[in-house]
């Protein structure tokens, strides 16, 4: 009967779900003490090491070298978009740097568009203004660390780095029906990994030892996340998981509030409703194409 649960792709959302707001309530607790590059690329590298041993375990073939060129250009543009969601959640609530990620999902369509030349309707294009005015207001009454400034800051790096991942997505829409998923993901944590090198040596000054675990942590959650998405993806449909993954917003009120002492505001709230009704119009109004393609959250900004 457990097993069967455990099975199940619901819960394995859920389950999923519940770790990435986990990530990221573990990084707004460290980074500011451990360092932000610091964090980043030994989260990076620790991913990239257990993402090369399954890959190894499952023998796969390496890609050609038109392939690693066009991961190696993905990981780049999800590097930096991981920093500066990571430099984000340092500056706001979590529940806010999480519905601030929920606007790549608005953003999707507008990337295709530039990249793959798809057209965007304009009931689409409607349903992202209501999403991104909904967005606005989620944030306008909240407070952030470091002043009116600090916040500003990560409000601004929240939308920047939503908008990366949006490119991310459409870039793997590229290729995911041509590898599989644990090809990707091995490019996903170790190109950002040799990105992050210089860090790894000591540019960004000594590591402190007492800092690995949480290193290793981050790693290991970071891919099992991806893991559980591609498993809960193959099992069902699209349309069914979708809206489980807007419990985000749940798990990041609840460890803000029990961690951090944040109390998320009615505008929050508000704002939510409206962002993640617009998310779920955008994605019906193109069939869940990216996810289908991908087996990915459009709304997971990568951990």
């Amino acid at each position: 009967m457990i097993a069967r649960l455990l099975s199940a792709p619901l819960l394995i959302v859920v389950l999923a779900i519940g770790m990435g707001s986990g990530i990221d309530a573990l990084v707004k607790g460290t980074a500011p003490e451990a360092g932000l590059m610091q964090l980043v690329a030994w989260r990076f590298l620790f991913g990239a090491m257990i993402a090369a041993a399954v890959f190894l375990a499952q023998r796969r073939a390496m890609p050609r070298g038109e392939a690693i060129r066009f991961h190696a250009m993905r990981g780049v543009v999800q590097l930096v978009s991981a920093i500066l969601f990571f430099f984000a959640l340092t500056r706001l609530a979590l529940a806010e740097a999480t519905i601030i990620g929920f606007t790549a999902a608005l953003m999707v369509p507008f990337v295709a568009r530039v990249v793959l030349g798809e057209a965007v309707s304009l009931r689409a294009f409607a349903i992202t203004l209501v999403g991104f005015a909904g967005a606005a207001f989620a944030v306008s009454g909240g407070t952030g660390t470091g002043g009116d400034d600090g916040r500003w800051l990560g409000v601004a790096a929240g939308f920047t780095s939503a908008m990366l991942y949006a490119v991310v997505l459409v870039l793997l829409r590229l290729r995911a029906v041509r590898e599989d998923a644990t090809t990707i993901a091995l490019f996903t944590n170790a190109v950002p990994a040799l990105c992050m090198s210089p860090v790894l040596f000591g540019l960004a000054g000594p590591v402190d030892m007492a800092d690995m675990p949480v290193f290793a942590l981050l790693g290991a959650l970071g891919y099992s996340v991806w893991y559980l998405m591609t498993l809960a993806y193959a099992r069902a449909r699209a349309q069914l998981l979708a809206p489980i993954e807007y419990t985000a917003l749940i798990w990041s009120a609840v460890f803000g509030i029990v961690f951090f002492a944040e109390i998320p505001g009615w505008q929050v709230w508000v704002g939510a409703v409206a962002i993640i009704g617009s998310c779920l119009g955008i994605a019906f109004e193109d069939h869940f194409a990216t996810r289908r393609a991908t087996r990915l959250p459009v709304s997971d900004i990568p951990e």
